[in-house]
């Protein structure tokens, strides 16, 4: 569905850097092998930088005397040039059922003889999140809510996507066939969740995977990570959670 932006809001999301040091890994035998891990079970590694840009890519090197990094290079991905003139970039990759997050600065394209690799500084620090420790709630259709966002690669499209399920670390989106897909790995800025009549908030997805609801169906399912929310927006959001499933719970008694 099309529709015209809604007005901004002041609990919008902030930084997108985990707030909590528990999960932070600073010292650097640790931060390496982590790293070295990555990059020996290639596995694939999404960058998404703070102007929107994704791109899904692997850990080619680890360079611990040079405190280099660097990551395959596909020349003729769009994304490549807008992801190392943006400001800012995140990593993320998972090992087994751990997410590995981390900050990526300095990019710097760099060709070489046989193949070109996208160069940064090694991370002083990384976050390790075991996936899906938060509770998710399916959501009730006819009290589902809604997320608004400007199509990533056709920003003056507004669209306006029903939530499936939602947990405080992130949900499902139903996208129609008929619209013009997202693929995974999109960073998306300025997001919003329409909650209730009072209770709206503005978020960062980043899309993790696209799968069809039904072999030969007309609905995408958009599995997205919540990224930016601020305390008092977190807490706000797990009390929503934790109505809806008061919700399903007392229906279900019916």
């Amino acid at each position: 569905m099309l529709a015209e932006p809604p007005a901004p809001l002041p609990t919008g999301a902030g930084p997108a850097a985990p707030a909590s040091a528990e999960y932070s890994i600073t010292e650097p035998a640790a931060v390496q092998e982590l790293l070295r891990s990555l990059m020996d079970r290639n596995v694939p590694v999404t960058l998404s930088g703070s102007d929107g840009s994704a791109l899904q890519t692997t850990l080619w090197s680890v360079d611990h005397p040079s405190g280099r990094i660097a990551f395959q290079a596909d020349l003729v991905a769009p994304q490549l040039q807008q992801l190392v003139e943006a400001e800012e970039a995140t990593a993320i990759g998972y090992l087994d059922q751990v997410k590995v997050q981390f900050d990526v600065a300095e990019l710097m394209l760099v060709h070489g003889g046989r193949a070109s690799v996208l160069q940064a500084a090694r991370p002083p620090q990384v976050f390790r999140f075991q996936r899906r420790t938060a509770y998710r709630v399916r959501l009730l259709h006819h009290l589902a809510p809604m997320v608004s966002f400007r199509h990533p690669q056709l920003p003056d499209m507004l669209l306006e996507l029903r939530m499936l399920d939602l947990s405080a670390g992130g949900c499902a989106l139903l996208l129609p066939l008929s619209m013009p897909p997202v693929p995974p790995g999109v960073r998306i800025n300025g997001a919003r969740m329409m909650l209730e009549d009072r209770l709206q908030l503005d978020v960062c997805l980043v899309v993790h995977h696209v799968t069809a609801i039904q072999p030969g169906g007309e609905n995408a399912r958009l599995g997205c990570e919540l990224l930016g929310l601020q305390p008092p927006a977190q807490r706000a959001l797990q009390r929503y959670i934790d109505q809806a499933q008061k919700t399903r719970r007392m229906m279900a008694l019916d």
